[in-house]
């Protein structure tokens, strides 16, 4: 089959391109699906490099990637199905997470797998999982968000960032999205009722901004800061990013592009936890995202009510992924990338 294949960890440079790769061949609880369109998000950029070195001692591979075909975000159609595999059957269209998705055939655990949400295509399908899981679940089960409150999204342009923008409308928050001026009419077509560019203010200054404060953050000011704070792959010290937070609200660590290459941003993390008794009402939450079939269905929901549409920001065939990843280590990613296989 046609796939992408890495044989050592390092830059995009490792990806090949091979019409040879050996077709997987599902487990019992596994399902074989036809990948249609694939995903692409920082966490395929660090099991590439290998960084941080942590993520190998968790079992990726000391020496080289353990995975020899990268890719997790997945939408396509059911080939074959396991022995114990009941839910799902040959021809369903379907999207979620499974292993080596940059090829023409990927396996995927049932219960990471849901029916693909009839209007999307393949290419929008496979752009939600893992970005939309984690904004689902920081919002809602770390965050405990409920209307009328005031949210601050600091990455709001990203992958994660563009559902959490449009996730916290959906259940009724005031929404603040923090990003680059070049990507602040994306934000705001997301729903965001006000922007900051970061370039131009402190960002852990906005909570408690005072009249005179950037215009298009109005109602913060003298309004005592948010409710709930993500903070998506940032590494500004926690220290700072609790002055964002209303008494009683909660900052979210939603991973971190920055800190040591042992590490990366393990380091903030403890020091949150070290802090976190000094911090009074407020309370400081690290993000692990949770690969559940049910949270699937969910955001299916609100993508089928109209309230969730993925931000695309180009296709490119399967071919081209090492040229994908390169632009997503940029930065130049304008909500999601994707696949076309």
């Amino acid at each position: 089959m046609r796939a992408i294949v890495q044989d050592a960890y390092g830059t995009a440079d490792t990806w090949r391109f091979t019409d040879s790769a050996e077709r997987p061949v599902p487990g019992d609880d596994e399902v074989l699906v036809r990948v249609r369109a694939a995903g692409m998000d920082a966490g395929v950029w660090h099991l590439m490099t290998g960084t941080p070195y942590l993520i190998r001692l968790l079992g990726y591979g000391l020496r080289r990637p353990k995975r020899r075909v990268p890719g997790m975000d997945l939408a396509g159609t059911v080939e074959a199905v396991g022995a114990h595999v009941t839910r799902l059957r040959p021809g369903d269209e379907v999207f979620g997470m499974g292993r080596g998705a940059y090829a023409e055939y990927a396996c995927a655990p049932q219960g990471k797998l849901a029916p693909k949400p009839p209007s999307l295509s393949f290419e929008q399908a496979a752009a939600v999982p893992v970005s939309g899981l984690t904004a689902l679940q920081a919002l809602r089960d770390l965050g405990q968000l409920h209307a009328g409150q005031r949210v601050l999204v600091i990455g709001a342009s990203g992958g994660v960032g563009s559902y959490a923008v449009q996730l916290a409308k959906a259940y009724g928050a005031e929404v603040t999205g923090v990003c680059g001026s070049e990507k602040a009419d994306l934000v705001r077509s997301l729903g965001a009722d006000h922007v900051v560019d970061y370039t131009r203010t402190d960002v852990t200054d906005v909570g408690g901004l005072t009249d005179g404060g950037p215009a298009d953050v109005g109602p913060t000011r003298g309004g005592g800061g948010f409710d709930l704070v993500l903070d998506i792959a940032g590494g500004r010290p926690v220290s700072r990013l609790r002055r964002t937070l209303a008494p009683g609200g909660t900052l979210v660590l939603v991973g971190n592009e920055h800190g040591s290459r042992w590490a990366g941003g393990m380091g903030r993390v403890l020091g949150a936890a070290l802090l976190s008794p000094f911090l009074g009402r407020r309370r400081v939450r690290p993000m692990a995202t949770a690969e559940r079939y049910e949270d699937l269905l969910v955001l299916a929901e609100f993508i089928e009510a109209g309230k969730l549409t993925p931000a695309l920001d180009r296709t490119y065939p399967l071919a081209e992924a090492a040229e994908a990843v390169r632009s997503l280590a940029r930065r130049r990613v304008r909500g999601k990338s994707v696949l076309s296989v």
